[in-house]
């Protein structure tokens, strides 16, 4: 098939690209808008390859994007591309109202008029809202509760993509995922943050005491769960995709100032950890219970959060060219 892939130079998109590009026989037309958060050289590995197109493009813009499609005439489209960032929705929530929910409605209208094959919606568990530390992990029958802009944002472009596969039959499927780290993540988010921080000796800024809760999923296995739900999951159906690593985001910053330690000398980075201020509506604990992939398409992360954080920590190490100049451009001034 050849697959319309949005936000394919981003941390999560390009990961699927590689993938797709590498372990299948799929072609890949990726759709991206290049703003701060992408480069292109999270798909160089890939970018020659003759099953591999570019093309740059704002899903905001109607018009260019029905372009998109009357030239590649996709068979299929994994939907990625969106803002992301929770602080970034609480400074200027318009633009994830704009990309999240205008934007997938475009591709929606797009995708039902040129009568793709398949739909893939890519989501988040931030939808579900927040978890107490006693209460069982979200499902995919898990009622709605989003808590910030993004997350609000978000939760609308999930029922818009359903609401598009049970009115107008586009064959959709959505997937609900946790929170990714791995390479070619942008230096905003929490644990590039704090590798590359803590690498630098710099103060490691963390939200409140630390105390909430994520579950870890490496960016990589993310990539091979997205693939294998495009390709075989039951179309109008959900699958949750999560790590199966509950940690507290306290925990995950010792254990990157113990690896980081590890591989530049003893320094005790610890005692650079610096709690702040937290932020509106930080929600506490997120879990994912992703036993029905398992069970329907035998889906199981392939590594640890130690072995992830590893590969992670080491790669942030030893590609400064990539996130160097990402650096310069203010990408870390950002918390944990």
């Amino acid at each position: 098939m050849k697959i319309l892939v949005t936000g394919g130079c981003g941390f999560i998109g390009s990961a699927v690209v590689r993938h797709l590009i590498n372990t299948t026989d799929h072609s890949v037309v990726n759709l991206d808008s290049m703003t701060y958060a992408a480069t292109h050289g999270s798909v160089a590995s890939v970018a020659d390859d003759s099953r591999y197109a570019h093309v740059t493009c704002d899903i905001r813009d109607r018009e260019a994007l029905a372009e998109v499609f009357e030239t590649h005439r996709p068979d299929g489209v994994m939907h990625l591309a969106a803002e992301s960032h929770v602080d970034r929705s609480i400074e200027g929530p318009q633009a994830f109202i704009e990309t999240n929910v205008l934007g997938t409605f475009n591709l929606l209208e797009l995708g039902r008029h040129h009568e793709v094959e398949r739909f893939h919606h890519i989501s988040t568990d931030e939808v579900f809202g927040s978890l107490t530390m006693d209460a069982a992990a979200f499902t995919e029958s898990s009622p709605y509760d989003p808590r910030s802009p993004y997350s609000a944002s978000k939760a609308s472009s999930d029922h818009l993509v359903r609401a598009w596969g049970e009115t107008f039959d586009l064959p959709v499927v959505v997937t609900n995922c946790s929170n990714n780290y791995g390479p070619f993540q942008f230096p905003e988010k929490m644990m590039p943050l704090m590798i590359i921080r803590a690498a630098a000796g710099e103060s490691l800024p963390v939200y409140g005491k630390g105390e909430n809760v994520r579950d870890w999923l490496f960016v990589e296995d993310h990539a091979s769960a997205l693939c294998l739900v495009f390709d075989q999951g039951r179309l109008g159906d959900t699958y949750n995709v999560g790590g199966d690593s509950e940690k507290s985001n306290l925990d995950v910053v010792h254990a990157i100032c113990d690896q980081v330690d590890a591989a530049l000398g003893a320094q005790d980075r610890r005692n650079l950890i610096e709690f702040v201020r937290d932020r509106p509506g930080h929600d506490l604990r997120y879990a994912v219970d992703f036993s029905k992939l398992h069970n329907e398409l035998g889906w199981s992360p392939s590594v640890t959060f130690d072995e992830g954080l590893a590969q992670t920590v080491a790669w942030y190490l030893a590609n400064d060219a990539w996130w160097g100049p990402l650096q310069k451009g203010g990408a870390t001034s950002r918390r944990g």
